[in-house]
């Protein structure tokens, strides 16, 4: 096969080019974000979110609505729901995310299966990366730019709100805010992402990039370049694989994350599970001599 038919064939179809850019703004949106989700300890908050706003995407089209604005309203309905269970109950934070998540993701597939609908709402779930159009293009870069910037202008309050939220609270800032300020950013980052890979493996886009950069890094400024190149790289290769084995685009691209993934967890220069034996040898054969 020759380089043309790898790289330049593949984009000589109108929707692997929209898939593409589609791929590329999503990638790099979801990856910046997890920088935070991870450093929190939200991974699982993030798996919740991105789950229950499906009955908010799903209404928002009944309704004729915007998505974002749907995905909004239930993803902070969902963290309402999660607070109301936990402080109310003996019931654990872990229990109540998974009840609330798992009730409000059924109830999107309820809806789903009632809507009269011209459109597969299933694509909803699974992702239709191929079948992107001018319009959802707009949307994921319109909604991707808007996250992104909101991201880097208030990124030094976000850390501090990670790293600190004490620290926050006694310098003047309101960590309540920007902890809903996050999750409203996570909210519209999942709308970003549907279309992509689908409510099911958004996650996946979620909390992999950054994971992956925080075993290559100690510094935050360095996850936030590490992340989206990390990010869009895999999911530009998950794309063309899919395309040249006739697979599933949504599956491929975060299977080529994990693939990704696991490799820093294996190699990685200084957290690698291998490097630190090897390393560990060295001391004690170096203590031996």
């Amino acid at each position: 096969m020759s380089l043309y038919d790898l790289f330049l064939e593949p984009l000589s179809y109108d929707f692997m080019v929209r898939a593409l850019a589609s791929t590329v703004i999503a990638s790099a949106v979801c990856a910046v974000l997890s920088c935070w989700l991870v450093l929190i300890g939200w991974s699982l908050m993030g798996d919740a979110v991105s789950h229950a706003v499906l009955p908010g995407v799903v209404l928002a089209y009944v309704l004729g609505a915007p998505f974002a604005l749907g995905a909004v309203v239930f993803g902070f309905l969902a963290v309402a729901l999660i607070g109301v269970v936990r402080d109310t109950s003996r019931v654990k934070e872990d229990a109540a995310i998974g009840i609330v998540f798992t009730t409000l993701f059924a109830l999107g597939l309820v809806l789903i299966s009632v809507t009269p609908s011209q459109t597969d709402l299933n694509h909803i779930i699974f992702g239709n990366l191929l079948g992107v159009d001018t319009s959802d293009l707009i949307q994921i870069g319109v909604l991707g730019a808007i996250t992104l910037t909101l991201l880097v202008l208030k990124r030094r309050d976000f850390t501090l709100y990670a790293f600190d939220p004490t620290h926050a609270h006694a310098i003047g800032l309101n960590p309540r805010v920007l902890g809903a300020a996050l999750l409203g950013l996570l909210a519209l980052t999942a709308v970003v992402a549907l279309q992509v890979v689908g409510v099911i493996l958004v996650v996946a886009m979620l909390i992999i990039p950054g994971a992956t950069a925080y075993l290559l890094t100690d510094r935050f400024g360095r996850m936030l370049v590490i992340a989206p190149s990390f990010s869009v790289l895999a999911a530009v290769a998950g794309l063309y694989l899919s395309y040249h084995l006739d697979t599933a685009s949504g599956g491929m691209i975060v299977l080529v994350q994990g693939a990704g993934f696991t490799l820093v967890y294996l190699f990685g220069p200084r957290h690698g599970i291998v490097g630190k034996r090897l390393a560990k040898r060295r001391r004690e054969t170096a203590r031996a001599a």
